[in-house]
């Protein structure tokens, strides 16, 4: 039977590539436009799916959750923005905007427990990922544009990591040995 390649790197990469992006907007360098919400639908979006989708063939029920969950997030996001413009439905309001992104906080912290057993960098993106989703949303609770910028700066420290994890997961896969180390738990 051949073996079947690793999945995970397309749905991080996704995930940190277009998550970059979108808190380069948070933290102020340019406006939400049609960019953001390309790579939300198809790198983002569909990427992550597929990632997940992978993850399932190889029995990773983490994988699978993480990345198809992920993948769904940009796309409901991408919708939330493009329904209003279409005149599909009236725009959230910022207090359901900030009780969307707290429960994806929420369901990220409990996927962040679910990387206690992993390595640390796997374990960083999920915790850097859940306090940017509290940290989105008290911005949007509070209407504090101080609170998003630095959230945006985060998400962009997020991002960046889950990036490393990628090329550290193909790099080293590739070489055969560790290049960029994701530091393992010692179980």
């Amino acid at each position: 039977m051949e073996k079947a390649a690793n999945p995970a790197p397309l749905g991080l990469m996704g995930f940190g590539m277009t998550t970059v992006l979108l808190n380069l907007h948070n933290a102020g360098f340019f406006a939400l436009g049609s960019m953001i919400m390309s790579m939300g639908i198809f790198y983002g979006g569909v990427a992550q799916i597929i990632a997940g989708i992978l993850e399932f063939r190889n029995g990773n029920t983490f994988g699978t959750t993480a990345f198809t969950s992920y993948g769904l997030f940009w796309l409901s996001l991408v919708f939330i923005w493009a329904l209003p413009a279409l005149g599909w439905a009236e725009a959230a309001s910022a207090t359901a905007a900030a009780f969307y992104l707290f429960m994806w906080g929420l369901f990220t912290l409990f996927m962040f427990f679910g990387t206690l057993r992993t390595n640390r960098a796997l374990q960083f993106v999920f915790g850097s990922l859940t306090l940017l989703f509290f940290m989105l949303s008290a911005a949007d609770f509070t209407g504090s544009a101080a609170l998003k910028v630095i959230a945006g700066y985060e998400g962009i420290i997020c991002g960046l990591s889950a990036f490393y994890l990628s090329m550290a997961e193909i790099i080293n896969s590739s070489m055969g040995k560790t290049i960029l180390p994701v530091c393992p738990v010692k179980n």
